[in-house]
C-alpha cells in the first residue's frame, strides 16, 4: 500500500458563491491561496497539479486505459442500469473473503490467521455502527449519468458514475450535496454514525500528492446550509490527513488536525464517523484518526466535494445509523441481536473487509460468554426472486458462521439460517426499510 504524503492543506472554501462563508471555508480558503501562491513560483509544482489534474479527468472521464476486467465491470454496470433494477444476484457457495472485488487497491495480500491486511486494520479498531439504519444508498439502483434521486443538490454538479469498479456519486469540483430526508434540518439524532467510501486519486508524477479532499459538514436545526451559525462540526479528508473544526457545547471553537493518514491511492477508501452525545471519532480504513470527547450536536449534515484546481471525486455507500447499544446488551434484552455492521458486496456472500470490526466484537462476546450459541441468520429485502434471495441469503449466513470459526469459535456453537425475504422488518417499498431489511441476526439457541 501506497502512502499519502502530507500536503500543506487545512480546510477550503466550505460553501463557495454563498451568501456566508463558515470558519471553517475561510481557513480552508486561506490555506488554499498560500498553497496557490507557492504553486505560481515554482515550476515543478505547477507541472505536478496538471499531471494530477489530467489523471483524475481520465479516470472520471473514462479515458484512462482500464485492464479487461475493470472494463467488463463496467459494461456491466451501464448494461444493468438500462434495464429494471436488479435482484441480488446468488452464489451457489461462500465466496472466500480474500477474493474481495471491492478491497481497496493494496488491500489483498496472503491471509494472516484467516484474515487478509484490510481485514486486519478494522479488526482492531473500536468503530461501532449505529443499529437501526436512518439513510443508506449504496447508488446501484441509479441510473448511469443521472443525478443520484436519494440526494438534493445544494451546489454544483453530480451523477452517478462507474468509478474503480464500483457505482458511485461523481462530483464536480465545488458540489455541496444533502440526503433527502423527511425532514432535511432535523434527523440526526443524539447518538449516530455516518459512513461513506471515498475515491483517492493518484496523480503523481514528482512525488507531490493531489489536490483532492472531501467535506462532511454537520448543522444545528437553527439556519441554512450557509448560515454560519448553524455549523457546529466540519471535518476535511482525504489527501492523507484528516482535519475537524468543531463547537463545544458551551460554543468555544476549536480544531483537530491529524497528518501522515495511511490511505489507498487510485482506490476507494472508508470513512467512518461517530457521535455519542457529545463524543465524536472519526476513522478512515478502520483507523481511528480523530477522537474528542466535547462537542456539540448536529441535526443535519451535508457532503462537500471541495474545489481546488478542478479535481473531481467521488463518494458511495453512504450509511447513517442510530445508536450503538453494545451486543450483548441487545441480546439479553431481546434474545438476540440485528447487526447491519456486517455488510457483503452487492449479490454475493463476500465479506466486505470493513464488517471485521463488527465480527471481532462478536468474536470477543462469544468468548467472554462461552455459553452462548447463536443461529447465525440471514436477511434480504424483496427485491429480485424468493429463491434467490433464499439462496443468498443461506450463503451469507454460512459465510459469517465459517469467519467466526476461522477466528476460533467452535462451530458447533454456530448455526447457519437463511431466511431470504420471509422476515421483513421494515417497508421493502422505501429504500431506508429495504436497508433495514438487509441484516445479520444472531438468534441465543
Amino acid at each position: 500500500m501506497k502512502s499519502v504524503k502530507l500536503v500543506s492543506v487545512t480546510f477550503v472554501l466550505a460553501l463557495l458563491c454563498c451568501a456566508a462563508h463558515s470558519q471553517v471555508g475561510r481557513r480552508l480558503n486561506e490555506a488554499a491561496g498560500r498553497a496557490a501562491e507557492r504553486a505560481a513560483t515554482n515550476q515543478t509544482e505547477r507541472r505536478t497539479e496538471d499531471a494530477v489534474n489530467k489523471g483524475i479527468d481520465a479516470i472520471f472521464d473514462g479515458n484512462q486505459n482500464q485492464n479487461q476486467q475493470q472494463g467488463q465491470q463496467q459494461q456491466q454496470s451501464q448494461q444493468q442500469q438500462q434495464a429494471p433494477p436488479p435482484a441480488e444476484t446468488p452464489v451457489a457457495a461462500p465466496v472466500q473473503t480474500d477474493n474481495n472485488p471491492s478491497l481497496p487497491a493494496g488491500g489483498q495480500t496472503p491471509q494472516q490467521g484467516g484474515m487478509t491486511a484490510a481485514e486486519m486494520a478494522y479488526a482492531r479498531n473500536d468503530f461501532v455502527p449505529g443499529d437501526e439504519i436512518i439513510f443508506e444508498d449504496d447508488v446501484t439502483r441509479e441510473k448511469m449519468g443521472e443525478f443520484p434521486s436519494q440526494w438534493d443538490l445544494l451546489m454544483g454538479s453530480a451523477e452517478v458514475a462507474n468509478i474503480g469498479g464500483l457505482q458511485c456519486i461523481y462530483l464536480e469540483p465545488s458540489t455541496h450535496i444533502a440526503p433527502l430526508m423527511k425532514n432535511m434540518k432535523n434527523f440526526l439524532p443524539d447518538v449516530y454514525t455516518i459512513e461513506l467510501d471515498f475515491w483517492q486519486n493518484d496523480g503523481h508524477v514528482t512525488g507531490e500528492p493531489p489536490w483532492q479532499n472531501y467535506q462532511l459538514l454537520l448543522y444545528d436545526e437553527r439556519g441554512s446550509y450557509d448560515d454560519v451559525q448553524s455549523e457546529v462540526i466540519g471535518i476535511v479528508f482525504g489527501e492523507g490527513r484528516v482535519g475537524c473544526w468543531y463547537k463545544t457545547p458551551s460554543g468555544d471553537v476549536r480544531e483537530s488536525n491529524v497528518d501522515n493518514i495511511p490511505g489507498n491511492l487510485n482506490a476507494w477508501n472508508r470513512f467512518s464517523f461517530s457521535f455519542n452525545q457529545r463524543a465524536l471519532k472519526v476513522y478512515i480504513n478502520g483507523v481511528r484518526i480523530i477522537n474528542i470527547p466535547n462537542a456539540a450536536g448536529a441535526k443535519y449534515f451535508t457532503i462537500h466535494k471541495n474545489q481546488y484546481e478542478n479535481h473531481k471525486g467521488a463518494v458511495s455507500n453512504i450509511r447513517v445509523a442510530k445508536g450503538a447499544v453494545p451486543l450483548y446488551d441487545r441480546m439479553m434484552s431481546d434474545g438476540k441481536f440485528i447487526t447491519y455492521g456486517i455488510t457483503f458486496d452487492v449479490g454475493k456472500s463476500t465479506i466486505k473487509p470493513e464488517s471485521m470490526g463488527e465480527i471481532n466484537r462478536i468474536v470477543t462476546l462469544m468468548k467472554e460468554k462461552p455459553e452462548l450459541k447463536f443461529s447465525v441468520e440471514g436477511h434480504t429485502d424483496s427485491t429480485g426472486s424468493a429463491a434467490n434471495n433464499q439462496t443468498l441469503s443461506e450463503a451469507r449466513s454460512q459465510a459469517v458462521v465459517d469467519k467466526l470459526v476461522g477466528l476460533g469459535i467452535a462451530r458447533d456453537r454456530l448455526k447457519a439460517a437463511g431466511k431470504g425475504q420471509t422476515s421483513p422488518i421494515a417497508d421493502n417499498g422505501t429504500d431506508e426499510g429495504r436497508a433495514k431489511n438487509r441484516r445479520m441476526e444472531f438468534v441465543k439457541i
